[in-house]
């Protein structure tokens, strides 16, 4: 194995533990609305504030590994959000959790940003695609494996528990990415001033709909995907009736089967791109027809019975990994190589403008009676509306607004001033 796919599989450990860290208040929730007699509403913002500050942080995130490189920057951040969300576990109240759920929010946000810049930087093209699949796929084994062992610990142990064992022993994932993670990579000098981003044509590609489009279907895919990973333990148990640990094997199994389907849909995707000669074009199709398959939600409001909660949400699920995958592998495409970390970082904030609205607009529709039937549609419209966007922006779109970015980087570059 290359280094850079050892490098991959590091990224691929670090997410799934950065999601399980921020999924766990999801699975302690009903716990804790128990035991400090909390609201749907007031759960709610302890669910969002994760949320404020990833979303703020997004943007610095990419300029601090853009400037310093991934290596010492993701293991800072590592260490902080573990100590953050272990902590939890001796919180006393409702601001203990939400100081606590703040600093796991902004140490979070350098994860996606440290992993798609060294995919966008050591893989190129067509063989983008199955890195990007294999980060997805952790972050889809993150909420399924924090399902199924948060559950298990709760169930034996409590909610403390949970909280400080599995952020404590994640921290083994440290010393191996110190000494594997690529060194080298800052940019000397006044490195935030390497890429001349004012220089670029932003008024250009603000006026072309793809870059709306591809706002818009970040915000909707991952309102489905935020409300899944916040409210729905809580469905599964409020309103379909299951019990704590049979909530955990219901929800963990789609989960578990979309981290697989991600790799394979990332290496048929990169296969198909190869055949057809267009990345773009195969990844909007993939991409669209994905977050088409996730509204398949929408099928549990006509499905009263417990049978058919499990089948609805494999499909929906695996459906939404594909389109992840695919959608952040077309977010790499479009940002050239030295802008990768600021774009990423913008659509990321995006995304997590939808994880602040997911869970508050969903504790507030909820009320104290937990009725679940209109955010649930919601939820399962949003990535309806996410494929429309993209296909709207279309593979030539997209294309175009490539060139735009790339355009303006020759135009301003200057010899010597950003190196390849």
């Amino acid at each position: 194995m290359s280094r850079r796919w050892t490098v991959v599989a590091f990224i691929f450990a670090g997410i799934l533990v950065s999601y399980i860290d921020r999924g766990n208040l999801g699975i302690a929730a009903p716990a804790i609305m128990r035991d400090y007699s909390f609201e749907p509403a007031r759960m709610g913002v302890l669910l969002s504030a994760f949320f404020w500050t990833y979303a703020l942080f997004q943007i610095p995130a990419g300029a601090l590994v853009d400037r310093y490189g991934i290596r010492l920057t993701y293991a800072a951040a590592f260490l902080l959000w573990s100590l953050a969300s272990a902590s939890i576990g001796l919180s006393r109240g409702l601001m203990d959790i939400l100081v606590l759920r703040l600093v796991l929010g902004l140490a979070e946000a350098v994860g996606p940003i440290a992993s798609l810049s060294f995919i966008r930087r050591n893989f190129q093209g067509a063989e983008i695609g199955l890195p990007t699949a294999i980060y997805i796929a952790g972050q889809n084994l993150g909420p399924a494996a924090g399902t199924l062992l948060g559950t298990i610990l709760i169930q034996h142990y409590g909610w403390r528990a949970m909280f400080i064992l599995t952020g404590l022993v994640a921290l083994i994932w440290l010393p191996g990415w110190l000494a594997l993670a690529p060194r080298g990579e800052a940019r000397n000098g006044s490195a935030g001033e390497a890429v001349p981003v004012s220089g670029l044509p932003w008024r250009e590609v603000l006026a072309m709909p793809a870059a709306w489009a591809m706002s818009a279907c970040v915000f909707f895919s991952s309102y489905y995907w935020y409300f899944l990973l916040t409210w729905v333990p809580t469905y599964l148990t409020a309103s379909r009736g299951f019990t704590l640990v049979e909530m955990g094997r219901i929800l963990s199994g789609p989960l578990f089967v979309m981290a697989v389907m991600n790799i394979v849909g990332g290496y048929v995707a990169d296969r198909l791109a190869k055949r057809v000669g267009s990345a773009f074009r195969v990844r909007v199709w993939f991409c669209a027809g994905g977050y088409i398959g996730s509204g398949a939600i929408l099928l549990l409001l006509l499905l009263p019975g417990r049978e058919a909660v499990l089948p609805v949400l494999l499909v929906s699920v695996v459906a939404t990994g594909i389109g992840n995958a695919n959608y952040w592998a077309l977010s790499q495409q479009t940002a050239p190589s030295h802008l990768v970390g600021r774009a990423i970082g913008l659509l990321n904030t995006i995304s997590q403008l939808a994880g602040v609205a997911a869970p508050l607009v969903t504790g507030w529709i909820l009320g104290p009676e937990k009725q679940f039937g209109v955010a649930l549609a919601i939820a399962g419209i949003c990535p309806l509306l996410a494929s429309l966007s993209l296909l709207f922006a279309g593979a030539g779109g997209l294309e175009r607004m490539k060139q735009a970015l790339s355009r303006g980087l020759d135009e301003k570059e200057g010899p010597g001033l950003i190196s390849a």
